[in-house]
C-alpha cells in the first residue's frame, strides 16, 4: 500500500540554557494508508514529539518528514496549515473542544474551514457516536465521555488521511474509554484513516495493527502482534 507517512532518520531534543536534551534519535517509523499503530513509553519518552513532529507543530533537527513521499523539510505554515486542514484530524487527551459551541457545530468546524456543508457522515457520525439527542447541547453540559466522542466525531468529519490521538482515554475511566478507542476504530476504518495512537494502555494499544514502543530515544516494535488489531 502507499506511504502516507515517514520519519526518515528524525531526531529531536530540546535546549535548556545551555544544556541539550536528546529525545528522539535517528527515529524511522512509516504509516500507509489505512494502517493503525499504538506508540506506548514511558512518560517524556518523546511520543507527543512524534505527534507533533507528524503534525507539523514541531519541526526535527535532523531527518525529514515525507508525507505521500514528498519532502517536508522546506514546508513554511502555508503548506502545513493546509495539510493539517485538508488531511488531518486530532484528538486530544484534555478534548479541546470549542466551549461556546454546541454539539454539531464543535463537529461541523472542520468542514466550514474547508468551505464545506454538514453532510450524511456527519448525521451518521452522530448516530453511531450515540450524540443525535445531545446535537443542540453545549459541550460544558457533557460528560467526559461525551465529549471525547465529540472530539472524535469532530477529528473524523472531514473524513481526514492521517488521524492522530494522543493519549485520547487519559481523562476517561478504563470501560467509557475502551468504547471509544472501539468506536474511533471502527469509524477511521470506513474512511481508510491511518491511525496513530498515543497511549499508556495497553488494551488501548490491542485495538491497533501494530504496536511499537519508544526506549531511551528508539522505536522497538512489540511482538507478538496485538489480538485486537483492526485495519
Amino acid at each position: 500500500m502507499a506511504e502516507l507517512v515517514m520519519l526518515d532518520g528524525v531526531s529531536k531534543g530540546f535546549t535548556d540554557g545551555s544544556d541539550y536534551h536528546g529525545v528522539l534519535e535517528q527515529v524511522d517509523l512509516t504509516l500507509t494508508q489505512g494502517d493503525t499503530l499504538a506508540l506506548t513509553g514511558p512518560s517524556g519518552s518523546g511520543k507527543s514529539t512524534i505527534l507533533n513532529l507528524m503534525a507539523g507543530f514541531e519541526f526535527p533537527d535532523s531527518g525529514d518528514i515525507l508525507l505521500a513521499g514528498r519532502s517536508t523539510r522546506q514546508w513554511r505554515d502555508r503548506q502545513w496549515s493546509d495539510f493539517r486542514r485538508r488531511h488531518l484530524g486530532v484528538v486530544f487527551q484534555q478534548f479541546n473542544l470549542l466551549t461556546p459551541l454546541n454539539v454539531r457545530d464543535n463537529i461541523a468546524f472542520p468542514l466550514h474551514l474547508l468551505g464545506q456543508d454538514w453532510n450524511p457522515w456527519c448525521d451518521y457520525l452522530l448516530k453511531t457516536l450515540e450524540l443525535t439527542q445531545l446535537s443542540h447541547r453545549s459541550v460544558e453540559q457533557l460528560s467526559g465521555g461525551q465529549q471525547q466522542r465529540v472530539a472524535v466525531a469532530r477529528a473524523l468529519a472531514h473524513q481526514p488521511q492521517l488521524l492522530l490521538a494522543d493519549e485520547p482515554t487519559g481523562n476517561l475511566d478504563n470501560q467509557v474509554g475502551l468504547q471509544v478507542i472501539s468506536l474511533l476504530c471502527e469509524l477511521a476504518n470506513e474512511v481508510g484513516s491511518s491511525v496513530l495512537m498515543v497511549t499508556h494502555s495497553m488494551e488501548c494499544a490491542a485495538f491497533m495493527g501494530r504496536h511499537w514502543q519508544l526506549k531511551q530515544g528508539r522505536l522497538v516494535e512489540q511482538t507478538p502482534p496485538c489480538s485486537r488489531g483492526h485495519k
